[in-house]
């Protein structure tokens, strides 16, 4: 099955959300329709990056759950530099659908 991920960049987050429930809350959603194989927040940049990545059947549904996961982040905080990508040999490469 193919691989997938999502990340964004991570700002400020919206009143009554604690950093430490941004990265549960994306991969919660995440797992409702994927099988989540990894997850990471990184510092780049100066900035918090989240990132998780799934298996899908297909660039549809894997587009679906990036964009799910995106809206989740939304939600919690201000997010730039939004990806969802499919791995290709040991490259990254944008859905495009």
């Amino acid at each position: 099955m193919p691989s997938y991920r999502v990340s964004a960049d991570v700002g400020l987050l919206q009143p009554g959300t604690q950093p430490q429930d941004v990265l549960p809350a994306a991969v919660d959603v995440a797992r409702e329709g994927a099988t989540v194989e990894a997850f990471d927040v990184a510092v780049v940049r100066g900035r918090a990056r989240v990132t998780v990545r799934y298996e899908c059947a297909d660039d549809l549904t894997a587009r679906r759950v990036g964009w799910e996961v995106l809206a989740r982040l939304d939600e919690l905080a201000d997010i730039s530099g939004r990806s969802v990508t499919r791995r290709w040999g040991n490259r990254w490469h944008p859905v495009r659908v």
